[in-house]
């Protein structure tokens, strides 16, 4: 599944997360399946508790991290795309 930069992700309900050591560790209730998203995995499920554009998300890490906006474009929407694959994400028609 292929997300543009203009949709609206958000958390799909049914994940318990937890912070472990700074990564975020979840577990989706419906699969039985546990998931580590890692530091920057972690923050942008945080970002996503309420609907957020994936331009959004990108402005918002590009300020946080040293990363370019065409790298980490690339990179959020490819983790989004898996978190959707697992059905942890709802994505939004815009």
């Amino acid at each position: 599944m292929k997300i543009a930069k203009h949709e609206t992700v958000v958390q799909a309900q049914g994940n318990l997360a937890s912070n472990m050591n700074g990564e975020t560790v979840m577990f989706r209730i419906e699969s039985g399946k546990y998931f580590n998203l890692g530091q920057i995995g972690g923050r942008i499920w945080s970002l996503i508790e309420s609907p957020k554009t994936v331009d959004a998300i990108v402005s918002e890490l590009t300020s946080e991290f040293d990363v370019s906006e065409e790298q980490c474009e690339t990179q959020v929407v490819d983790f989004l795309a898996q978190l959707a694959k697992e059905q942890l994400i709802v994505v939004q028609a815009s």
